[in-house]
């Protein structure tokens, strides 16, 4: 194997773990380290698995660059859409068993209670003038085992009832256990005070969204043609689009349910608030390199970053899921197939190839 073909297998791999570390760090940094993780081997299984999905579904793709390499559809089975998809649950899954599983999270830790007050020393004899001092050790024990009689209470008025003894108050009780489904929902981003409201706002959004990105795009791509000529843009959409815009109605929906739900909570839920939104958005964007297409990395860095800030702004993901699948599904079921028939019949231009452009993030 020659040096460079060397570099392209672990080049990657070496961005994968360097990735795997920064993210510990971070989440050490912020306070976002579970309580698992206090185990060494739970901390190190989980940059593994972290680590490895970074290397297949981000960086892999790096080592493509320069090969002109394109994906061979003819020998792509609809069910291997998914299996990126099902990977990042399994690994999601795994950090958060490893973190939480067991009784490493199964309450919540209660506050110190405050320092009980010392009790007060034994004052020590005074000798009573005239009189010999005696033994200290005497003196301190007979001060020991003296009997301290109250203050005479003042009689009460006629008619008035002695005042009740304060209760003692009773021990804190532990906190109830917190379920392993509450603690993924919180560590992911998918606590809302009320979802169906969230995924009314996302899809809401997530439509001016789509349009405000698809003028971007436009605008972009027009402005790339008159810089450089329409060669500059891509000559002919990827033979995966063609595949994907051929796939029964029914699989175009579930990719993009899979792609809207599975990426925000990996890319948005998972790693945004550990690494901040800059890294975050970048991996998304590598994610995406596979196409082969940088014009499409576009219109995905501008969707990429209108999710991050949805998600900052709710403080939970399921508007930017809901945007996310909407965007996906006008773009698989709409945009794209009208887009190739429209290739098909006048031949490529600019608009054309900016809505191919907007290729599902």
């Amino acid at each position: 194997m020659s040096p460079i073909e060397l570099l392209r297998v672990l080049g990657p791999l070496a961005l994968a773990v360097v990735a795997s570390f920064v993210l510990d760090r971070l989440c050490a940094r912020k306070g976002l380290l579970p309580p698992g993780f206090r185990e060494p081997f739970r901390r190190w299984g989980a940059m593994f698995v972290v680590a490895v999905l970074l290397w297949i579904a981000v960086f892999a793709p790096l080592g493509n660059i320069g090969l002109g390499v394109e994906m061979d559809v003819t020998q792509v089975h609809p069910v291997q859409l998914f299996l990126l998809h099902a990977l990042m649950l399994l690994v999601l899954g795994t950090w958060f068993l490893l973190g939480f599983g067991g009784s490493a999270g199964a309450y919540r830790p209660l506050p110190s209670p405050p320092p009980s007050p010392l009790p007060s020393p034994v004052p020590a004899a005074v000798p009573v003038a005239g009189e010999p001092a005696g033994d200290p050790g005497v003196a301190l024990e007979a001060a020991s085992e003296a009997v301290i009689e109250p203050p005479p209470a003042s009689p009460l008025p006629e008619g008035v009832a002695a005042p009740l003894a304060e209760p003692v108050p009773a021990m804190a009780a532990l906190p109830p256990p917190v379920s392993l489904g509450r603690r993924f929902a919180e560590q992911f981003g998918l606590v809302a005070p009320s979802v169906p409201r969230e995924i009314g706002l996302g899809l809401t959004l997530g439509l001016g969204a789509w349009v405000a990105v698809l003028v971007a795009v436009m605008l972009i791509g027009g402005l790339i043609v008159m810089l450089g000529g329409e060669d500059t843009l891509p000559q002919r959409p990827p033979q995966v689009v063609h595949w994907i815009a051929g796939l029964p109605l029914l699989l175009r929906c579930l990719v993009s349910l899979s792609a809207g739900v599975v990426e925000e909570l990996f890319f948005r839920g998972f790693l945004q608030p550990r690494v901040g939104i800059v890294l975050s958005t970048a991996f998304f964007v590598l994610a995406h390199f596979s196409y082969g297409q940088p014009f499409m990395l576009i219109g995905i860095t501008i969707l990429s970053l209108i999710y991050a800030f949805l998600v900052r702004w709710r403080q939970s993901v399921w508007a930017a899921i809901a945007a996310h699948v909407l965007f996906d599904a006008i773009q698989l079921l709409v945009v794209i197939p009208a887009a190739l028939r429209l290739l098909e019949s006048q031949g490529r231009g600019a608009e054309t190839s900016a809505l191919l452009g907007l290729w599902p993030g």
